[in-house]
Protein backbone atom coordinates (compact mmCIF):
# COMPACT_ATOMS: atom_id res chain seq x y z
CA UNK A 1 0.00 0.00 0.00
CA UNK A 2 2.84 2.55 1.25
CA UNK A 3 4.60 1.40 -2.21
CA UNK A 4 1.89 2.34 -4.50
CA UNK A 5 1.06 5.61 -2.98
CA UNK A 6 4.96 6.83 -3.13
CA UNK A 7 4.82 5.47 -6.54
CA UNK A 8 2.14 8.22 -7.48
CA UNK A 9 3.82 10.41 -5.47
CA UNK A 10 6.85 9.98 -7.76
CA UNK A 11 4.94 10.16 -10.75
CA UNK A 12 2.90 13.58 -9.95
CA UNK A 13 6.27 15.06 -9.15
CA UNK A 14 8.14 13.72 -12.17
CA UNK A 15 5.21 14.86 -14.23
CA UNK A 16 4.91 18.45 -12.97
CA UNK A 17 9.03 18.66 -13.42
CA UNK A 18 8.81 17.63 -16.62
CA UNK A 19 5.70 20.22 -17.16
CA UNK A 20 7.67 23.18 -15.72
CA UNK A 21 10.78 22.16 -18.14
CA UNK A 22 8.49 22.60 -21.19
CA UNK A 23 6.80 25.63 -20.27
CA UNK A 24 10.07 27.70 -19.85
CA UNK A 25 11.95 26.30 -23.52
CA UNK A 26 9.62 28.64 -25.28
CA UNK A 27 10.40 31.77 -23.21
CA UNK A 28 14.04 31.25 -23.26
CA UNK A 29 13.73 30.70 -27.03
CA UNK A 30 11.84 33.76 -27.38
CA UNK A 31 14.26 36.41 -25.03
CA UNK A 32 16.60 36.28 -28.86
CA UNK A 33 16.12 37.97 -31.63
CA UNK A 34 17.93 40.77 -34.25
CA UNK A 35 18.65 43.73 -32.55
CA UNK A 36 16.07 45.61 -34.54
CA UNK A 37 13.27 43.45 -33.43
CA UNK A 38 14.38 43.21 -29.67
CA UNK A 39 14.47 47.24 -30.00
CA UNK A 40 11.26 47.81 -31.41
CA UNK A 41 9.46 45.74 -28.76
CA UNK A 42 11.15 47.48 -26.07
CA UNK A 43 10.42 50.99 -27.73
CA UNK A 44 7.28 49.80 -28.83
CA UNK A 45 5.92 47.34 -25.82
CA UNK A 46 7.21 49.25 -22.44
CA UNK A 47 8.54 53.36 -23.99
CA UNK A 48 12.23 52.01 -23.18
CA UNK A 49 14.73 53.93 -24.24
CA UNK A 50 18.43 53.29 -24.61
CA UNK A 51 20.20 54.66 -20.84
CA UNK A 52 23.09 53.57 -21.31
CA UNK A 53 25.77 50.48 -22.26
CA UNK A 54 29.49 49.46 -22.88
CA UNK A 55 31.69 46.80 -23.91
CA UNK A 56 31.31 43.42 -23.18
CA UNK A 57 34.93 41.82 -23.94
CA UNK A 58 35.56 42.06 -27.55
CA UNK A 59 32.43 40.35 -29.53
CA UNK A 60 29.40 41.61 -27.52
CA UNK A 61 27.65 45.22 -26.18
CA UNK A 62 25.91 45.18 -22.81
CA UNK A 63 22.89 47.77 -23.35
CA UNK A 64 20.93 48.94 -20.09
CA UNK A 65 17.34 49.90 -21.78
CA UNK A 66 14.72 51.54 -19.33
CA UNK A 67 11.42 53.69 -19.08
CA UNK A 68 10.74 56.59 -16.18
CA UNK A 69 7.08 56.42 -17.72
CA UNK A 70 6.42 52.46 -17.13
CA UNK A 71 9.42 52.12 -14.61
CA UNK A 72 11.24 49.21 -16.37
CA UNK A 73 14.08 48.29 -17.35
CA UNK A 74 15.72 45.81 -19.47
CA UNK A 75 19.38 44.70 -19.92
CA UNK A 76 20.23 42.95 -23.44
CA UNK A 77 23.53 41.81 -24.85
CA UNK A 78 24.52 41.99 -28.60
CA UNK A 79 26.90 40.05 -30.30
CA UNK A 80 29.01 40.84 -33.29
CA UNK A 81 26.32 39.28 -35.73
CA UNK A 82 23.93 41.39 -34.48
CA UNK A 83 21.61 39.07 -32.34
CA UNK A 84 20.97 40.11 -29.11
CA UNK A 85 19.28 38.35 -26.25
CA UNK A 86 17.04 39.91 -23.08
CA UNK A 87 19.61 39.47 -19.94
CA UNK A 88 17.46 41.11 -16.82
CA UNK A 89 14.13 42.53 -16.66
CA UNK A 90 13.03 44.58 -13.62
CA UNK A 91 10.18 46.98 -12.63
CA UNK A 92 11.08 50.05 -10.35
CA UNK A 93 13.80 51.66 -12.50
CA UNK A 94 14.96 54.89 -10.85
CA UNK A 95 17.84 56.81 -12.61
CA UNK A 96 21.09 57.54 -10.64
CA UNK A 97 22.81 60.37 -10.66
CA UNK A 98 26.75 60.79 -11.35
CA UNK A 99 28.38 57.88 -9.52
CA UNK A 100 31.30 58.94 -7.55
CA UNK A 101 33.52 57.03 -5.45
CA UNK A 102 32.31 58.85 -1.93
CA UNK A 103 28.83 58.25 -3.46
CA UNK A 104 29.14 54.70 -3.43
CA UNK A 105 31.69 54.80 -0.27
CA UNK A 106 28.80 56.01 1.68
CA UNK A 107 26.23 52.94 0.33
Amino acid sequence: MIERICTKRMFALLLLAFGAVMTSLPAYAESCASRADVVAKLEGNFQERLTGGGLHGHSAVVEVWSSPATGTFTVITTDAAGQSCILATGTDWHASRTVTNASVEAL
